[in-house]
């Protein structure tokens, strides 16, 4: 018998060892590179840096939640990144579900995988592409100026529609995921009982795809949250959470202070998580 087929027999009747191996290198590196990097990041948010020679001081302090939790100016910031967030969400949520609703019961099967293929699409372009193709048509000799007579500028609303583009397919693909799952039944059904339009979208419909929607807003929520490039681009003199980390990493040449900073999206997408998990929409990613 040769070697291979004598490992191959080895492993046939160890199922348990053969499953550690097949798990061993992802598991490896979602350890290493993954979890290991984001206990990096918490560590170091306790550290500081010395003021005279720049210089990371490994000495365990709470100045940098300190000053991120007192300084009204990362308050400020921090609810501004909040509600572009929600704002971000609440736009794809509204866009997506018309969408995702048409593709999934209406249009024919030919139709749908042209309509995926079209809301993927945008994914395949390059993320900077497509947020300086924003700034152009926000300019002042822009398209939206040209189609509206005005332009918003750059600035906190340039930054919303932005990324409300940028993120919509994100929204649409669970949404369109969970209402294909939904049986034409329960919408015949709710009609059969004398049910109208609004009442089965509002008691059938809207309660079991509203999982799927959920999903969505996890993409879109926490892609906001650490976008920070975008901001740069059309958001004008207005910052987000994730500008802070980026200059206090570049200019200021703070590490300790940017790794502070980067708690607070991760600590808010884990209060996030949590009370969505009960909606069953960790299912639907």
């Amino acid at each position: 018998m040769s070697i291979a087929a004598s490992v191959s027999g080895f492993l046939y009747r160890k199922p348990r060892l053969r499953l550690g191996m097949l798990l061993s290198a992802p598991l490896l590196w979602l350890g290493l590179a993954y979890l290991g990097a984001l206990a990096a990041l918490f560590v170091t948010a306790f550290w500081h840096t010395d003021t005279f020679t720049g210089q990371v001081v490994t000495e365990w302090s709470l100045d940098n939640f300190a000053t991120l939790f007192t300084d009204e100016v990362y308050r400020t910031i921090t609810f501004r990144t909040l509600g572009i967030a929600v704002a971000v969400t609440v736009i794809d949520a509204v866009i997506a579900f018309p969408m995702a609703f048409y593709m999934a019961k209406f249009a024919s099967p030919r139709a749908q995988r042209i309509l995926v293929i079209a809301v993927m699409t945008p994914l395949w372009a390059s993320y900077l592409v497509k947020a300086y193709s924003w700034r152009v048509m926000l300019s002042g000799n822009g398209l939206v100026g040209w189609i509206f007579g005005a332009t918003p500028g750059y600035g906190l609303t340039a930054t919303i529609l932005t990324l409300s583009y940028l993120w919509l397919p994100y929204m649409i693909l669970p949404i369109y995921a969970g209402l294909d799952r939904l049986p034409n039944s329960l919408v015949e059904a709710s009609s059969d009982l004398g049910g109208r339009s609004w009442r089965t979208f509002r008691s059938v419909v809207l309660p079991l795809t509203f999982p799927a929607i959920v999903a969505g807003s996890i993409f879109t929520f926490s892609l906001t949250l650490g976008d920070y490039i975008t901001v740069k681009i059309v958001g004008g003199a207005g910052q987000m959470l994730g500008n802070v980390v980026y200059d206090n990493i570049g200019a200021a040449n703070n590490l300790p202070f940017a790794a502070t900073v980067a708690t607070v999206p991760v600590v808010i997408m884990l209060v996030y998580l949590a009370a969505v998990r009960r909606t069953g929409a960790l299912d639907n990613l």
